[in-house]
């Protein structure tokens, strides 16, 4: 026994892959106990059987009938929203501890640089979306210096690191990051813009971040901003910020006007621009959409695996 907690992935698509290859080279806590899928010819099934990890094709019944599905304590879901919702209800019954990939956000949202150890007992915590990962961090930031009123992220990624299950989940990316933006970032009201970008060659991913916040001293809020930054690359390597952060004070002689919350507001207008480089362990390193998530999920479980044992040990 290599005490290692084993987990399984529901999803052999690219997030699922990226994630079951992440677990094998980087973990000292986690190890793959199953890999399951709904396509027996997917690229990440037959990749996951060369790698010795067990397989199934049948879906989540087939991982519940697996022999070893028993030691499994953390399922990830890399499904789809739709998908999750079934998924959970049977995991749930057999008392797994389950990381949600999709935007299904049927538990907590946990963004790990801001609040990691918030939600280690939930049974199903949400890892918001790729866009909300990258850029929840820094509206967090700002909030911790000078209250954000309005919080927006555009995310842009490379049309060729999006999956149908990405592609299925447009909608429910923009409302899950929305609300993520409010509920963990801390923003008053929270706003997202999801960019799929066909360009050739593939582009990076990007994400600029708007916050409309009281004002206050502006040094601080890059510092907090700069310290954040710091926090995400110590499990997203390739998480940088593209520019110093950029600031804009709004006056009471041109107080900007936001339909959706109903009033005029001043303050200061802050800007932040990043770019997400990704490991390459499945896909290139453009598709730091995929490798933020990833990262993000294998981190929240680790964390959670660690307060299995401790919960063990007690």
């Amino acid at each position: 026994m290599s005490g290692k907690i084993p987990v399984a992935i529901i999803g052999s698509g690219n997030i699922g892959t990226d994630l079951m290859i992440k677990i094998m080279r980087l973990s000292e806590t986690l190890e793959m106990g199953a890999f399951v899928g709904i396509d027996p010819e997917s690229d990440g099934l037959k990749r996951a059987a060369r790698m010795g990890v067990p397989i199934t094709a049948e879906g989540i019944d087939g991982l519940v009938k697996m022999p070893n599905f028993d030691k499994i304590a953390i399922v990830f879901d890399a499904t789809s929203a739709g998908a999750h919702k079934r998924n959970n209800e049977i995991l749930q019954q057999h008392g797994k501890y389950v990381v949600d990939l999709t935007p299904a956000a049927i538990g907590p949202y946990v963004v790990p640089a801001v609040n990691g150890d918030s939600a280690l007992d939930a049974r199903n915590v949400n890892m918001v979306t790729c866009g909300g990962q990258a850029t929840i961090p820094i509206v967090a930031a700002i909030n911790r210096v000078a209250k954000v009123h309005y919080g927006e992220i555009i995310a842009s990624i490379a049309s060729k690191s999006a999956g149908p299950g990405t592609r299925a989940n447009i909608d429910e990316f923009t409302e899950t990051t929305s609300q993520a933006i409010m509920a963990v970032g801390g923003a008053t009201r929270g706003k997202a813009i999801i960019v799929l970008n066909p360009a050739e060659p593939p582009l990076i991913m990007r994400d600029t971040v708007y916050c409309l916040c009281e004002e206050a001293d502006t040094d601080a809020i890059a510092k907090s901003v700069e310290a954040m930054v710091a926090d995400v690359q110590s499990y997203v390597p390739g998480y940088r910020m593209k520019q110093a952060v950029q600031f804009e004070h709004i006056g009471s002689n041109q107080p900007l006007h936001i339909p959706e919350m109903g009033g005029y507001f001043t303050g200061i207008k802050v800007s932040v621009f990043l770019e997400v480089e990704g490991a390459a362990h499945y896909l290139p390193a453009y598709a730091g959409n995929l490798d933020i998530m990833t990262s993000a999920a294998l981190k929240t479980a680790e964390k959670i695996a660690l307060n299995i044992r401790e919960g063990a040990a007690a």
